[in-house]
């Protein structure tokens, strides 16, 4: 893993392995449901993404109390190592980028998550963990690892900026809005000139990441070069926080800004220019 520009921010199934008994860290199982009933990560805490992290427009609930009461409910205090995995491609770096956006220092990404983890023939576990609540204090939404949509709509005819949709064929060309195909007043499609890169291309089959040398050839080939400023999207801001962590951590690529408020959001306002 030292091929990436900052290895530091990755685990491997053997790290955990050795730290599952270490008070320091807590295990985080992030999904829409539990779907790994009598077979989890031994000691993980889980977390709703509809109702623990998603308010109900589904945007992201950027809400420090919010994450505060999360984190504390969780046994989380700020010296506590977090490992967060889930069972969709991206969801342990979605959770890095909500922790670092409040501020949080130990956070980390295992790599090949839960896939590798049962791949391997590691431990399991029928229960989730009951844990002590602990106090938790975040800082304010770190400005530097999100953007608004007023600044993705003034960046729109910079050339020295890159818009860049992770989400699905089928999303990008509006044949699905969310999950579904668009109905009412939903709109399907893509946001004015944004560039098309599925987030799951990183992925080596057995979900742990590409190489830095793949990865830089993924995107450039697509324009996305180190020298502008990046912007991903997605549907409800988890895809792109993924992608922020591979730009940005794995690659070192200086200036990306995960656009948060992402589809769900350009696709209701009624002046923004839509493909």
């Amino acid at each position: 893993m030292s091929q990436y520009a900052h290895p530091e921010v990755l685990v491997d199934t053997q790290w955990l392995m050795n730290h599952l008994n270490d008070p320091t860290v807590r295990v985080v199982e992030v999904d829409m449901s539990p779907p790994y009933k009598d077979a989890h990560i031994p000691g993980a805490v889980f977390w709703n993404i509809l109702t623990d992290l998603l308010m109900p427009d589904l945007r992201i609930n950027l809400d420090p109390t919010a994450i505060e009461k999360l984190l504390a409910r969780s046994g989380i205090s700020n010296e506590t190592t977090v490992i967060a995995y889930g069972s969709y491609p991206g969801t342990g770096a979605w959770i890095f980028w909500l922790l670092k956006l409040f501020g949080h220092d130990r956070v980390y990404v295992l790599n090949g998550g839960y896939q590798r983890w049962v791949a391997e023939g590691c431990p399991l576990a029928s229960d989730l963990s009951n844990v002590a609540p602990t106090q938790y204090y975040a800082k304010s939404p770190d400005a530097n690892l999100r953007i608004l949509q007023s600044e993705v709509q003034a960046s729109l005819n910079r050339t020295d900026c890159v818009l860049l949709d992770v989400r699905t064929f089928q999303e990008y060309r509006g044949e699905i809005f969310m999950m579904k195909p668009p109905t009412g007043t939903e709109r399907g499609g893509h946001i004015l000139g944004a560039v098309h890169l599925e987030h799951t291309l990183t992925l080596n089959e057995d979900g742990t990441f590409k190489s830095a040398q793949e990865l830089h050839a993924l995107y450039t080939k697509h324009g996305i070069t180190p020298d502008k400023e990046v912007f991903p999207y997605c549907a409800i801001g988890g895809r792109s926080a993924y992608t922020w962590f591979v730009l940005k951590y794995l690659l070192g690529y200086p200036h990306v800004r995960n656009y948060d408020g992402s589809w769900n959001e350009w696709s209701r306002l009624p002046d923004v220019p839509i493909e």
